[in-house]
């Protein structure tokens, strides 16, 4: 859901668009408010728990294939092998801001980290997180410029395509033929690898997979009972380090960050992790007290289905903001993208109820499962 919530802006052109433009919106007022709200919520936050998903998921795998004397290594490789194609065909064919080819890029190193103790594993997951405040510390003072290769790229496609500075917005809202959507996406993959290199978030990334596999070695996700001292505690602290320190990062994020970009970054790093763990646990904490309740249902249906969920999202995306779908692309403002978003999800939530009450795994789900272990599976359930 908060991976949709943050998507859907790009998706629909409002965050590309010129500034007059926006402004124009007849809903511009309460779209400023809305853009402080995603800031402040949603922003970073849910590639955070994505990502720390992501390295539980990892432990579960290496636990697993113990348990049946099989090479986990071998099996996460292959695994992250059929990501990385799965995310090739997302960021060429569907949307560029894909983020999948970065998490099976990034999962190709997780293995060198297996065997380190529990306390080195927190160190390094800390020193990674703050690399990225120590580089962006040397573009400002040494005028670094890392991405320069993936500029000039994205240069020379616009060029070939016929992009410029004027139709970029638009281009995807105004597109008649897949083609054009095609076009813009090639040269939107090196628009994506710029804004990664800028926001080094590879670094990020690996940290939270380390954070995350320290979790799950530790069992505290399959533990919540035995954890829940533990629980309250980063609770607590998550909020009182995390809400204050996002509410100065909203701040500098929507004021052309004041302070300059290494203490942008620094309050991104304070801000974003632990008022993401604060989520963590406060879902954790409130399913303890609620575990019948029928909400956890409904979203752990999506939630199985993170994978086929996450791509169709792109394609909902693409259909309802593309000038190939319902053209709402560029003319539309964020409450009631945000709204349409939401909307989205609870399709999501419709939609994945009812396949999973039929089958054992989501569609895309199923075939990277047997892709990974390479032997066919049962799809519907007996």
């Amino acid at each position: 859901m908060g991976i949709c919530l943050a998507n859907f802006p790009e998706f629909s052109l409002y965050t590309f668009l010129p500034e007059k433009m926006t402004a124009a919106m007849p809903t511009a007022g309460i779209d400023t408010i809305v853009r402080y709200l995603q800031y402040i919520f949603i922003d970073g936050k849910f590639y955070t728990l994505f990502s720390l998903l992501f390295g539980i998921g990892f432990s579960i795998i290496l636990n697993n294939a113990e348990l049946n004397n099989r090479n986990g290594i071998k099996i996460f490789y292959r695994r992250m092998s059929v990501l990385f194609f799965i995310g090739l065909f997302h960021l060429v064919c569907l949307w560029a801001g894909d983020i999948l080819i970065l998490y099976a890029f990034m999962g190709f190193f997780l293995p060198l980290f297996r065997n380190m103790g529990n306390k080195k594993l927190l160190i390094s997951a800390i020193v990674l997180l703050v690399i990225p405040v120590a580089i962006d510390a040397g573009v400002e003072i040494f005028n670094w410029n890392l991405a320069a290769p993936a500029i000039a790229a994205t240069g020379y496609f616009h060029e070939k395509f016929g992009i410029t500075d004027e139709t970029f917005p638009v281009w995807l809202a105004e597109s008649q033929t897949y083609l054009d959507i095609l076009r813009f996406n090639i040269a939107g993959s090196f628009i994506r690898l710029q804004e990664f290199i800028d926001g080094n978030r590879a670094f990020k990334v690996l940290g939270l997979f380390l954070l995350g596999l320290y979790i799950g070695r530790k069992r505290i996700y399959a533990n919540l009972e035995e954890n829940k001292p533990l629980l309250k505690k980063v609770m607590t602290y998550s909020f009182i380090i995390g809400f204050p320190t996002t509410l100065l990062y909203a701040w500098s994020a929507m004021n052309g960050r004041p302070f300059g970009l290494t203490a942008h970054s620094f309050i991104y790093a304070l801000s974003v992790v632990p008022f993401s763990f604060a989520y963590i646990t406060a879902i954790c904490l409130w399913y303890i007290k609620n575990k019948d309740r029928k909400i956890f249902t409904l979203f752990a249906a999506p939630g199985r289905m993170a994978l086929t969920n996450y791509l169709m999202q792109s394609v909902f995306g693409m259909f309802i903001f593309y000038g190939i779908g319902f053209q709402l692309g560029a003319k539309t403002g964020l409450i009631y993208v945000e709204l349409i978003a939401a909307a989205v999800f609870c399709v999501q939530i419709v939609y994945s109820y009812i396949w999973l009450t039929y089958n054992r795994f989501g569609p895309l789900e199923w075939g990277w499962r047997m892709l990974t272990y390479g032997k066919w599976m049962e799809l519907r359930k007996r």
